[in-house]
């Protein structure tokens, strides 16, 4: 049964349920169609920027001497490459959301915001996946004696990190869509600043600390204590700087809760700027 039909049975949080995962399986299904890999590409995409990265940072700069912690530098870049592949991913999906469902979005009987939150889940499910090469590389080092891996209960602290994203990516995701929709060069320009912006979220390199004008600026992209979290977490066995972290939070909740209202009330104006 067509999930967009207005009789389809269930209360109305089972509707929204069963259409998200509806519209999250569709672009799965459309991202790898006709692909010889499929869902491989989740993991080559941040394991070939490793190699990249890797083979820059290490031959041409070396950018391992300016790590915070002993690790080797492969380890260091994926497990950064890892959750901003996802973020990237999803906020690059999120901004074309409505205008890409234009046919559906003129329809009133069902909540707009599955668009951009189905490209955010579908990332996910790609997340989930690279996070498994991860492993391999982790027990790689281990074996290799480059590095060791100590269990603590910091890695415990993980799916809050998880969630943490999760709700900053619903809050831009969300504005971005909107914006897209009516403002259409937002696309474009998207494309542009979140390349730029990877190379100040401590994804492949630590980013500048002090009291300089450029240190305090970094330290305002929320991304940046989450990023440092994974490792924290996953890597140095460490807890979060309690900090960073509560600030990266305390971001991705307001953005969150603004962006879905924001997103609910002007919803009534979609079908008109399609």
């Amino acid at each position: 049964m067509d999930v967009l039909s207005p009789t389809f049975g269930g209360s109305g949080l089972d509707r929204f349920r069963q259409l998200l995962v509806s519209l999250t399986w569709r672009d799965l299904r459309i991202r790898y169609k006709q692909s010889l890999l499929g869902i491989a590409w989740a993991v080559l995409l941040p394991f070939s920027m490793m190699l990249v990265f890797t083979f820059v940072f290490t031959r041409a700069i070396n950018a391992a001497a300016l790590l915070p912690v002993d690790m080797p530098y492969a380890l260091y870049a994926y497990i950064g490459l890892v959750p901003w592949t996802f973020f990237s991913a999803s906020l690059g999906g999120c901004v074309n959301s409505l205008v890409a469902n234009r046919n559906l979005v003129t329809k009133v009987y069902f909540p707009r915001e599955v668009f951009p939150l189905s490209c955010i889940a579908s990332s996910f499910v790609d997340f989930c996946v690279a996070l498994s090469v991860l492993v391999a590389l982790m027990l790689y080092f281990q074996a290799t004696g480059q590095w060791t891996f100590t269990p603590s209960l910091a890695l415990l602290f993980l799916p809050v990190v998880v969630i943490v994203q999760i709700a900053l990516t619903i809050g831009l995701g969300m504005f971005l869509a909107m914006a897209n929709l009516f403002y259409r060069d937002v696309r474009p320009m998207f494309g542009i600043v979140i390349q730029l912006t990877m190379f100040v979220s401590a994804v492949v390199v630590p980013v500048p600390t002090g009291d300089g004008l450029l240190a305090r600026c970094i330290s305002l992209n929320p991304m940046v204590p989450i990023i440092g979290a994974y490792r924290d977490c996953v890597i140095a066995g460490t807890w979060p700087d309690a900090g960073g972290f509560l600030y990266a939070a305390a971001v991705a909740l307001t953005l969150m809760i603004v962006g879905w209202i924001g997103f609910r009330r002007a919803s009534y104006r979609f079908a008109e700027c399609i």
